[in-house]
Parts: structure tokens; C-alpha cells; sequence
């Protein structure tokens, strides 16, 4: 408690009274803060445009320890991300990573892994790395480093360690991992994928960065998606705002010019 400072970058906000902002940040120190900044919103605010949402800074607050929000004294830019709010897939598929981290993080519980993977993906789709890639490389690591791993060695229903080999698999989110056709038979927590994308996830867990986001992935991609937002969404407790805006985006990009 008291004065403490740390790499941050901001994950969400909103108005509070007529000049005020409450912002939370995800930081390399103390995991995800929230905190009030006063006269935010006014013209000469002493924040300017340091708030925007991904903006990467070193964030000084005070901590009372009697509240929930700590006093947000100065929040100083090292790397503003202008360029993933400039175009509405690199603005969707940051906010689903945003939301995440704010979602299945508790208040002032430190985890630098996801801190770092987090500064890395923004960084990734500033250097217009495709967006989507960047989001399930980061949504894979991401509940793996939160604890929530998927078992992917044997299935989570009976133990069988040998999966019997075909054109469908099976994961269910509930379970922790693949299941076999016979366990999957019935369950709705069960989602169908191809059995690259069971492959595609193992190998996403062993690329480094850059291999990893830098593959195709093609239909893996698609389906590891959908597992994260079952997954994610049952973690939760209901499914992420910023996906719906990212569905929205890719069927507005679909529609041929001219039908517009």
C-alpha cells in the first residue's frame, strides 16, 4: 500500500461523475489495477490521451488499501498503439484480448506471463500481424498461463490415452480437454473440430512467438476460436462483449462493395 509505480497498459474505462475516469490496467507488478483518475475527461486534463484504450505507459498510483480503486496520479506513454485502433479488425480482435485479461484476472493478482503476452500481441497486430492469428496464439497462451490449460494428451472423459484417429475430434471445455466419440456422445459441453486443430493447439503451445503467429493456420484457426470463446465464455459465466463485435466486423468485411 501506498505510492507504488509499474509498467501498465489499459484494458477498459469508463466515466465516472462529470470529469472523472475509471480505468483499469493490466500491470507488470500487481496484475489488473483499477483506479480513478481525476478530471480525466476534462480539456486540459493532465492525461491528455494517455488512457486510450491499449495504450502501454508506466503507471503511478496511490493505494489506500481501504478501496477498491486506487488514485491514479500520472500515467506516462511508451507506446500509445494508435495503429490497432486505427482499423476496425485490429480494434475487435485487441479488445477480445483486452477483455479477456480484464475478465479472467482478480484484482491486484500479479502474472507477468500475461503481462508480457499481452504487451507482445498488441505489439504483433501494431506490426499487422493478421489480427485473428494473434488473438487465438494469445488466447491459447493466455488460459494456459491463468491455469485453465486444455488437456490434449488422453481423453478427459475416460483416460484413454490413445485417441482413436478419424476425421472428427472433440473438446470439452467443461471436462478440461479432448474427449473421445464415445464420451462426447450426448455432451453439450463437447465441441466437434477437425483433428489438425487438436495438433494445431499442441503446436501452439510449443512455436515461439513468432512462429507461432506467423504460420497459417487455416481452418484451425476458425475452430480454435470457437473453443476459446466456449471456453472462455464458461469461465465467465456469459460470452465476451468484444467477440460479438468482432463477429459483426468479418460479416460486414464479407459483403461484396457493391451490395453495400
Amino acid at each position: 500500500m501506498g505510492l507504488e509505480r509499474s509498467a501498465a497498459v489499459v484494458i477498459g474505462s469508463f466515466p465516472l461523475g462529470e470529469s472523472d475516469r475509471v480505468v483499469t490496467f493490466f500491470t507488470r507488478q500487481f496484475g489488473k489495477v483499477r483506479g480513478v483518475a481525476k478530471a480525466a475527461r476534462r480539456m486540459r486534463s493532465r492525461f491528455a490521451g494517455a488512457l486510450e484504450l491499449f495504450t502501454l505507459g508506466e503507471l503511478v498510483f496511490f493505494d489506500t488499501g481501504r478501496s477498491d480503486l486506487v488514485r491514479v496520479d500520472h500515467f506516462d506513454i511508451v507506446r500509445p498503439f494508435d495503429r490497432v485502433r486505427d482499423d476496425l479488425d485490429r480494434l475487435g480482435q485487441a479488445a477480445w484480448m483486452a477483455e479477456c485479461v480484464a475478465r479472467l484476472t482478480a484484482d491486484h493478482d500479479a502474472n507477468a506471463a500475461v503481462y508480457g503476452l499481452l504487451v507482445r500481441a498488441l505489439r504483433s497486430v501494431e506490426a499487422l500481424t493478421p489480427p485473428g492469428r494473434v488473438a487465438v496464439v494469445f488466447g491459447v497462451r493466455c488460459v494456459d498461463a491463468l491455469g485453465h490449460r486444455l488437456r490434449t494428451d488422453a481423453c478427459v472423459g475416460c483416460g484413454r490415452a490413445a485417441l482413436a484417429a478419424g476425421p472428427t475430434a472433440w473438446i470439452d471445455v467443461a471436462g478440461g480437454g479432448v474427449v473421445c466419440g464415445a464420451c462426447a456422445t450426448g455432451n453439450p459441453d463437447a465441441v466437434r473440430v477437425a483433428p489438425g486443430t487438436v495438433s494445431a493447439l499442441r503446436r501452439l503451445r510449443l512455436l515461439d512467438w513468432t512462429e507461432a503467429t506467423g504460420g497459417r493456420l487455416g481452418r484451425a484457426e476458425y475452430e480454435l476460436r470457437e473453443v476459446l470463446e466456449a471456453q472462455i465464455a464458461r469461465l465467465i459465466g456469459q460470452a465476451s462483449r468484444a467477440s460479438r463485435f468482432v463477429r459483426e466486423v468479418s460479416r460486414a468485411a464479407s459483403v461484396p462493395t457493391g451490395s453495400r
